[in-house]
């Protein structure tokens, strides 16, 4: 059953459509009417539907008044190239190729740049068709500049819609919650189911399929590398905060108490910084309480015997809590602006800390150059549908050839079947509306008052209902404000319906037939391969983390490393984005899917992240400390199965990989030091976690752990 729009959408999207007729008309009947500029008037009525339909622009109104300020400049480069263009159809289709690309795919980089992509590729697409009249650059740009003004002020003075809280305040609400819950186990050693619900949902609710488009941290720059790292973090702490609160009680422990201090005055001073205060005690306060945590676990008198393997296993979760606050509070510290240096931290994980940003977009860039990239795969499909209804368009020379285009641009999906959805909808609605207005034009005939009296109402209407109707409603009433537009500008006959109907088929035709020919299946087929491609990727680093604890592999100087990562966490971290940006695109697709009871992809993508998170703190610099025989083959055979259940996993489809890794009881009582045993309950708890999202990402759900003392994470 498809959601209904709440009353404060239903109220928001009124007012974004009220604001965008009144915009259109304060440009265009002065241009029409009073200037009788045609141009003029034409540019003043489409650029407010460029910017405030086409590209609904999010944020506040100060916030999306900037993004057209911003917009307005790039939008004037590319009304002047496509009035340069115009010149031939197959300069215009090349420019068109160009420029969908250009901007499809730089919306990779930036949000910003995201949000007003469709209302850039318009006004090309606007000054690229005949005729070619580069005389008339002065007029299209005034025309720009009166609808951009006009919607600028409308943003800045209409029907202001409420605030909504930025992605850092979200996290640093988070974050809030993480020291509560500190501060209750630091009262109480667990906590109830309801909190416990509270942390994961609260979790869930800072994902980036949570957040409006445009308020995602996506860009490639610092400061949203960062703010995503942070909220990553975030997450992945409110799930560990949830399962230490979920294990077995065990005996009193000072430096266990301690050190949650130390992870509540860490989220609450990454709360702060993140609001825009001023950090009290920075990631260095944790890092040393974590120290001292590791010295005294480390330097734990022998005279006192084993540690009860609950306590060891809760203080294995605990450091697990502890270096999430320390990801999450550096990672707030750079995302507003704080110091670059990450010293004590590991290299990799803030691998971008120290780059220029140009360098940074020249990361993001080539991690997308690839046709297994939905990013790369959407700009390529985008570039061709519009070049290849340009070519037509003028080819054929059809009346208002820009309508063509502007069918791809709108109605074209990331999957074949959403394309053809869409244009079936599409067509029935545009032949309605041409009906419709036909009739109108030939009962008003050349009465323009009749026109220009409907053209406000109109526009009111289309932009409130065609955005939640669907494609019918969308295309069926704009048909009938660009009649009534069309009919103030020159005479018009109900032919110009025709034309419209016609241009509307065609462009449905080519984005249908685009869709089919390029990468049809959308993110579904990808999610597989990206999917495929991380647990191959990981499976070398599971074997290296484990070489690294036993101390068979010394680890790279961070000073030497010159690129994002090093060895094998550079491939796993690069399938991971990949795999990422795929399963953001599929659960846009998700109405479409058929396969349900398929993989559970968020579980293969949790593994991944675990893979990766382990790698970068679970080591120490020289190996573990007095490791026997015994454990150095339990720590290698444990590795290894992880690492091969990985690769059978990723032969998509796969049935169900259960793991059950080996005791580590009897191992344990081999130890020689206390921090051996340590060292080898937190490699367990990562180990055992690893195959649980393995098992659950497969279908097989979460295998039981093989010691009967440990207790399944969560």
């Amino acid at each position: 059953m498809p959601r209904l729009p709440s009353l404060t959408e239903s109220f928001g999207g009124s007012g974004r459509a009220v604001r965008v007729a009144l915009a259109a008309a304060v440009g265009f009947y002065p241009a029409a009417y009073l200037m009788d500029r045609p141009v003029v008037a034409l540019y003043a009525l489409f650029t407010p539907i460029a910017f405030g339909v086409l590209s609904p622009l999010p944020g506040s109104g100060p916030h999306r008044a900037g993004s057209v300020l911003r917009a307005a400049p790039a939008a004037a480069a590319l009304i002047a190239l496509g009035t340069a263009l115009a010149v031939t159809t197959w300069a215009a289709a090349a420019g068109m190729l160009v420029v969908a690309l250009v901007l499809t795919f730089g919306a990779a980089c930036t949000p910003r740049l995201a949000s007003v992509v469709p209302g850039l590729q318009l006004c090309y697409i606007l000054a690229c068709f005949p005729p070619y009249a580069p005389t008339t650059l002065p007029e299209r740009l005034l025309g720009l500049l009166l609808g951009a003004a006009a919607l600028l002020l409308g943003e800045l003075l209409l029907f202001p819609a409420p605030r909504r809280p930025s992605y850092a305040e979200r996290v640093a609400d988070a974050l809030d919650l993480a020291a509560h819950t500190a501060g209750l186990l630091l009262r109480a050693e667990s906590v109830d189911g309801g909190t416990a619900d509270r942390l994961r949902t609260t979790g869930r609710e800072l994902r980036f399929s949570r957040q409006p488009h445009g308020c995602r941290p996506t860009g490639a720059g610092r400061t949203d590398r960062a703010l995503a790292q942070a909220g990553s973090a975030a997450r992945r702490l409110l799930d560990q905060l949830a399962a230490l609160g979920g294990l077995p009680p065990a005996p009193a422990d000072t430096a266990s108490q301690a050190l949650l201090h130390g992870v509540a005055a860490a989220c609450s001073d990454a709360a702060s910084v993140l609001r825009g205060g001023r950090s009290v005690r920075g990631a260095e306060f944790l890092e040393e309480m974590t120290a001292r945590f590791l010295d005294e676990r480390a330097g734990e008198p022998e005279g006192r015997g084993v540690p009860p393997y609950a306590l060891l296993r809760r203080r294995s979760t605990l450091l697990t809590v502890a270096a999430s606050a320390v990801t999450v509070r550096t990672a707030a510290g750079l995302a507003t602006g704080g110091d670059r240096a990450v010293p004590g931290l590991p290299h990799e994980q803030f691998w971008y800390a120290r780059l220029p940003a140009v360098r940074l977009w020249l990361v993001r860039v080539r991690g997308n150059l690839t046709p297994r990239s939905v990013v790369f795969q959407n700009a390529v499909r985008t570039a061709l549908g519009l070049a290849l209804a340009r070519l037509v368009a003028g080819s054929l020379d059809l009346s208002h050839g820009f309508w063509v285009l502007l069918s791809v641009l709108t109605l074209a999906r990331t999957t074949a079947v959403g394309t053809w959805s869409a244009v079936r909808s599409a067509a029935a609605g545009t032949l309605v509306g041409a009906v419709v207005a036909g009739a109108l034009i030939i009962g008003a005939g050349d009465a323009t008052a009749v026109y220009a009296g409907l053209l406000v109402p109109m526009m009111v209407i289309a932009f409130s209902v065609g955005p939640v109707g669907g494609p019918a409603w969308a295309q069926g009433l704009f048909t009938l404000v660009v009649s009534t537009a069309f009919a103030q500008i020159a005479p018009v006959t109900w032919r110009l319906e025709e034309a419209r109907l016609v241009d509307v088929l065609t462009g449905s035709g080519i984005g249908l037939v685009c869709g089919l020919l390029a990468w049809p299946a959308g993110a579904r087929t990808e999610m597989r391969r990206s999917v495929a491609a991380l647990l191959r990727a990981t499976a070398p680093v599971v074997l290296d983390t484990a070489d690294a604890v036993t101390g068979r592999r010394a680890e790279p100087d961070a000073d030497t490393v010159e690129r994002p990562t090093s060895g094998s966490l550079w491939p796993a971290l690069h399938r991971l984005r990949i795999a990422e940006a795929a399963y953001a695109q599929f659960r846009t697709e998700a109405a479409l899917r058929s396969d349900d009871d398929g993989p559970d992809w968020l579980a293969a993508l949790n593994y991944g992240s675990r893979v990766l998170s382990g790698a970068y703190w679970l080591p120490p610099a020289q190996g573990a400390p007095s490791l026997s025989p015994e454990a150095r083959r339990w720590v290698e055979t444990a590795g290894q199965q992880v690492a091969a259940a990985a690769l059978r996993a990723a032969d998509l489809p796969s049935p169900g990989v259960t793991l059950r890794i080996a005791p580590l009881s009897p191992v344990l009582r081999s130890a020689t030091s206390p921090g051996a045993r340590s060292l080898l309950v937190d490699l367990e708890v990562w180990l055992q976690a690893l195959a649980g999202d393995l098992a659950t990402a497969t279908g097989a759900g979460r295998p039981e752990p093989a010691d009967a003392t440990c207790r399944k994470e969560r």
